[in-house]
């Protein structure tokens, strides 16, 4: 079952035309191990079909285990995003993208393509301070409609510096995940597995926990 109508397509036709350099989408599986994977997938490739600087290439976790390593991926299915080089910048979905999500994603596509927006100089100075590794995951639900914005700004976190990955997580396809971070509302964010905060927040919220690990 496809996921985009006519009307969609043609309109993330025209929001692609953006794009400056290639994309690739790297979608990781496992047969018997994914209820979403197949759906995952066919989105995928309906994504891919929009821009011809759209790449999709298709992996299995454990088949595919060094590639998996070098992408950090350990959950299915997950998708990174790489630039024209083939380069992981620490951008990741686990979880199907879909619902609200594909405002998320979409723009994600259009950071790894540099057709993104810039941040503000001070910002991006603070990010330039960074000597420790940062991971953040976002927690998010296919129906929240706030959820996509936390997801965004900690995308361009990572894309800003190469001490930042950040990845959302699909709460309930990762339940036991959920679980272990005690995601009762979302967003909710995690950094480190140990700073935490609730809400599409400001990026100076994420700046300031995100100060906390550098400690």
């Amino acid at each position: 079952m496809k996921l985009l109508n006519d009307q969609l397509r043609d309109q993330l036709g025209q929001v692609f035309s953006n794009m400056k350099k290639d994309v690739t989408l790297a979608v990781f599986t496992q047969e018997g191990e994914c209820n979403t994977c197949t759906e995952t997938v066919g989105f995928m490739e309906e994504i891919e079909s929009l821009n011809d600087m759209i790449h999709l290439k298709k992996y299995d976790l454990k088949k595919d285990a060094d590639k998996a390593s070098a992408y950090e991926v350990t959950m299915v299915p997950s998708i990174v995003l790489l630039d024209d080089q083939e380069n992981y910048l620490g951008i990741k979905f686990n979880g199907i993208p879909a619902g609200h999500e594909i405002n998320s994603f979409i723009p994600g596509i259009l950071e790894v393509a540099g057709a993104g927006e810039t941040l503000p100089e001070s910002l991006a100075n603070e990010l330039k301070t960074l000597t420790k590794p940062v991971n953040i995951k976002v927690f998010v639900t296919l129906s929240c409609p706030h959820c996509a914005g936390a997801v965004q700004k900690a995308h361009k976190l990572a894309l800003e510096s190469p001490f930042i990955n950040a990845e959302m997580v699909e709460a309930q396809t990762f339940g036991e995940l959920s679980d272990k971070f005690n995601v009762l509302s979302v967003p909710k964010i995690v950094i480190n597995d140990q700073y935490e905060f609730v809400g599409n927040q400001p990026l100076d919220v994420f700046l300031e926990e995100i100060r906390k690990t550098q400690n």
